[in-house]
Order: C-alpha cells, then sequence, then structure tokens
C-alpha cells in the first residue's frame, strides 16, 4: 500500500531540484502540479491546457491528490530535464517560448507544439516548415482602419523581399493594399486590448510614423503560426542587416513586448491647454513614448524620444498647477531637453508604474541607432 505522506514528501523535494523547480512549459517559479504520463512539473494555469490533452498528458497536483509508488517512481525517474531532451532537441532560434505572463494562445500553443504535434524532434520537424519556409500566406480578420469592422483580407509574409502584403480583393489585376517592410516590422498579442483571445497587434513604420494593424484569425495555432512566421522573417533580415551580431544580441529585436501600455490625460506645451485623454504605448527598445487618441487606432498622434538622465531626460511625480480640465489627479512630469511633459494618470499605481517604466529606459544606455531615432523625432 501507498504511504500518502511519504510519496508527498518525494514529490515535495523532487520539485525543489534545479530542473524542475519552475514550470517545464512556461518557467513559472514553484510549480504545484505534475503530468504524470509525461513526467514534467508545471504550473496550474499550463495544467489547464494539459487536462485538455487527456490521451498525451495527466494531471495531478503534488499537493493534494493521491499518488502511489509506481506514479512517483515515474517522476523521479523522468522530469523537466529529461522532458526538454525529448521534446525541445530542435526548437527553432526563432520560435517564441511563452513566459509566465504570456497570454492564453501562446501557452496553449506551445504546449501543444511540444507534446501532441512533436514540431521539436525528429519526427515532427517537418511541421516546422509551415512556418519556417520563408513564405506564409493566408486569410486573416483585419480590424478597418476608421472603424471596428473586421474584415477578411489575404496576407503574404515573404522572406525574399522581407515584406509583408495584404491584399482587398482577390482580383489578380488588382495589386497590394499595402506593402509593409519586414525591417520595421513588430508582432504583439493583444487578446485584452482587442476583446479577442487571439488578437494580434502588427506595429510598422510609415513616413516616420507609426502605423497598427489589429487581425486574429479564429484557429488559435494559425494564429501563432503567423506570430512565429513573423519572427522568423525578421530573424533573417535582422542576421542580414547585422552579419556581425550574435544571435543573443538579435534576439530581443525579433519581435518585442512593450513596456507599458495604458490611457493617461496629457496637456499641450505651454501646460494651460485642457487636457486629453489619450492611450500611450512606452516601446522600451525603441526609446519612443507613442501616443494615440483610442487604444486601437490605425496611426499615432505622435511620439516622444526618451533618452538617459546623462543627456537631461527625466521623469518624477508631480501636481501640476495652473491646468484645466484635467479629471484626474495623479501626475507625472518628463523632462525633455526641449520641453515639459505633464501627463495625469487616474490612480496612484498607474503614476508609480509609469514613473518606473521612464526610469528603466533612462537608466538604459543609447546605442548607436538611438541617436538617429531621436535626431527623426526632433525634426
Amino acid at each position: 500500500m501507498a504511504n500518502h505522506d511519504r510519496n508527498k514528501k518525494i514529490l515535495l523535494e523532487l520539485v525543489k531540484q534545479p530542473d524542475n523547480n519552475r514550470c517545464a512549459d512556461c518557467g513559472a517559479p514553484d510549480p504545484d502540479w505534475a503530468s504524470y504520463k509525461l513526467g514534467v512539473f508545471v504550473c496550474l494555469t499550463c495544467s489547464g491546457t494539459h487536462r485538455n490533452l487527456p490521451t498525451i498528458s495527466r494531471i495531478k497536483s503534488i499537493r493534494l491528490d493521491f499518488w502511489d509508488d509506481q506514479l512517483v517512481e515515474f517522476m523521479r525517474s523522468n522530469g523537466n530535464a529529461l522532458a526538454r531532451h525529448l521534446y525541445e532537441t530542435a526548437v527553432p532560434p526563432f520560435y517564441y517560448r511563452p513566459q509566465q505572463q504570456d497570454c492564453a494562445v501562446l501557452r496553449e500553443q506551445w504546449i501543444r507544439a511540444k507534446y501532441e504535434r512533436q514540431e521539436f524532434n525528429k519526427e515532427g520537424m517537418h511541421l516546422q516548415q509551415v512556418y519556417s519556409s520563408g513564405l506564409y500566406e493566408g486569410i486573416l480578420w483585419k480590424k478597418g482602419k476608421d472603424n471596428s469592422h473586421y474584415l477578411k483580407r489575404r496576407f503574404i509574409l515573404s522572406e525574399r523581399d522581407f515584406t509583408l502584403r495584404y491584399f482587398t480583393s482577390d482580383a489578380p489585376s488588382k495589386g497590394p493594399k499595402a506593402v509593409i517592410a519586414v525591417k520595421t516590422l513588430n508582432a504583439i498579442f493583444q487578446p485584452e486590448k482587442m476583446g479577442h483571445m487571439h488578437g494580434l497587434q502588427l506595429t510598422y513604420q510609415q513616413e516616420d510614423h507609426t502605423r497598427n494593424l489589429f487581425v486574429h484569425h479564429e484557429s488559435g495555432q494559425e494564429i501563432v503560426n503567423w506570430f512565429n512566421a513573423i519572427r522568423a522573417t525578421r530573424f533573417t533580415y535582422l542576421k542580414t542587416a547585422f552579419p556581425t551580431a550574435s544571435d543573443s544580441e538579435l534576439f530581443p529585436w525579433i519581435t518585442r513586448n512593450y513596456l507599458k501600455e495604458g490611457f493617461m490625460e496629457k496637456t499641450g506645451p505651454l501646460q494651460r491647454e485642457s487636457f486629453k485623454k489619450r492611450w500611450f504605448v512606452l516601446d522600451a527598445l525603441e526609446r519612443k513614448l507613442l501616443y494615440f487618441k483610442t487604444q486601437l487606432d490605425a496611426e499615432e498622434l505622435g511620439a516622444v524620444f526618451i533618452g538617459t538622465e546623462k543627456q537631461g531626460y527625466a521623469v518624477g511625480e508631480c501636481v501640476p498647477k495652473g491646468t484645466r480640465g484635467n479629471k484626474w489627479k495623479c501626475g507625472v512630469i518628463v523632462e525633455t531637453p526641449e520641453r515639459q511633459f505633464v501627463f495625469m494618470c487616474e490612480q496612484e499605481r498607474e503614476q508609480k508604474e509609469w514613473v518606473d517604466a521612464f526610469r528603466q529606459v533612462m537608466l538604459r544606455p543609447m546605442l548607436p541607432q538611438d541617436f538617429t531615432t531621436e535626431a527623426k523625432l526632433r525634426r
């Protein structure tokens, strides 16, 4: 007969080992669940996807469920390190490995790709051709530029000329509605912002202005394939553009999440103009603060470069005087060599988060390309 207390103690010791003390799928610390068919320790969130794969994985709580001797021995003989050796031997360098904070569709498709489709071992490597062949084509639902309607559009991503094109018509005589250079293309999942669990935001530069496309697909696998196809093409472009850079130096630039997003109120340069509510995006790698009228706008209203403290940039909390029209009272002041910006947050928590985010950018040294970005924004 299995000894419940002894087996629980063994499992708790196993999960403390360096290879097992983080979720096998997203890296979250201190996983409390385990798959007794795969032999991996996972977090609560990832365990939900494992439950939806009953022929592949079976889940138990290592603290609350009963474990018999045979299953405990199986966990002891396996573990996260062995699973990585079995299921992650051929993960492409561009393929995005989801982290603890990432959205559900990224986590789910990573788990399904690893264990269900086995895309990252010899048996399933051929499946990678779908998103790594250098050409990806398909239909996505795209939000209209000036309305909230989503319409089906054909997209073609090409590594040959490093472009993403989309078409409003299938007629051969009609060309693409837009030709987007992969050079400035970024992709980021935005399910909450877009109100769709598979929502993907595509951002790019057009005539020195930032443009957004908001797209989604009914299939989680298809939208993640698009995401990784974009990453594959971006990675190839970066290796071509920066041949002496190492892969580790290029990885942060393949695609990137934004450091901070949210609504603030903004006044004009004289600080006597009425405050207006705007959606702000802080892109840490590009050192830009972008602002839009709404969170799903296609075009930016403006951008502010964020340099370093040595160059005369500073940030702090403030209580502005002589202003009008502001409904919110928690102020953030950003100093640049040209002018002073005043923003208002609704809550103190948001105020502190914005100040901390600005400071993170200001503490990071400038790269050569940052000086070019700064000069363009000043013009």
